[in-house]
């Protein structure tokens, strides 16, 4: 998975409050501070079973399942209770030799505006049966689509404009910012959103992303280039950590794709 693997909680101990969402997974905003609710995982189970023809071992559904499980025997959290209140989404994004399987809980944010939010938690490589014998490295620049496709409509904040930086640089091969490029575009939309106050006028990743596997150089994605996108999200991210879905992640599983296939 290029997100990290989600932290089972333990059966034989009892929580000394609910097992939260942040506590299994790597979200933010709203849903992590809310306890694991079982209709929740019910929703999850249905939907993998839906899109796979049963839940995956070890996936987002057996760990939502033995959490609100925990959450519930202890009085915790009641069967009917559900913190995605519009229900859970599996998307597959479809690249070279396979597709990326994103699987996301969707809720309201819990302000005035109560404004729609995705949480993603989980995201990870579905390789294609024949991939092993077909040629089908993933460049920086499908990489980049691969994010828009995800989470397009998130804004553009300036870790994003961090990452897509380092990511241009990788597929170009030159540290000198392009005028008009990607990552001139991001660090302008990223600093037009510091302006703003609600989210419907920001600039979204898809506005700076389109296209981006036509326009720069067919550079396959490394393990090296990952991780130095990763450590220019995470920079300057005021969590220090990099967004669920995001451009730094992509580019893990654009590499794990990539070494998965024996390409180097």
């Amino acid at each position: 998975m290029s997100q990290e693997e989600p932290r089972r909680p333990r059966e034989g101990q009892e929580p000394r409050g609910p097992i939260k969402y942040d506590d299994v997974f790597n979200v933010s905003g709203g849903l992590a501070s809310k306890a694991v609710a079982p209709q929740d995982a019910a929703m999850m189970q249905s939907a993998e079973t839906a899109a796979f023809g049963s839940t995956q071992p070890g996936g987002q559904a057996e760990v939502m399942r033995s959490a609100a499980r925990i959450n519930e025997r202890a009085g915790l959290v009641s069967r009917g209770d559900a913190a995605a209140d519009q229900g859970v989404t599996i998307t597959g994004t479809e690249i070279p030799a396979g597709r990326i399987i994103t699987e996301s809980l969707d809720g309201q944010v819990p302000t005035s505006l109560s404004l729609h939010t995705i949480h993603v938690v989980g995201q990870y490589v579905q390789v294609a049966a024949e991939a092993t014998t077909q040629q089908g490295a993933i460049t920086v620049g499908q990489a980049l689509e691969a994010t828009m496709q995800t989470i397009g409509d998130k804004p553009v904040e300036l870790s994003d404009a961090a990452a897509i930086r380092e990511a241009e640089m990788r597929a170009t091969g030159s540290n000198i910012l392009t005028q008009g490029g990607y990552a001139a575009s991001a660090q302008s939309a990223a600093a037009y959103n510091t302006g703003m106050i609600g989210d419907e006028d920001k600039i979204k990743l898809r506005d700076v992303l389109a296209g981006a596997s036509a326009a720069l150089p067919a550079k396959v994605v490394t393990r090296q280039d990952a991780e130095a996108v990763v450590n220019a999200e995470r920079r300057n991210s005021p969590q220090l950590t990099t967004h669920p879905g995001g451009v730094a992640e992509s580019m893990e599983t654009a590499a794990t794709l990539n070494e998965n296939i024996n390409i180097k």
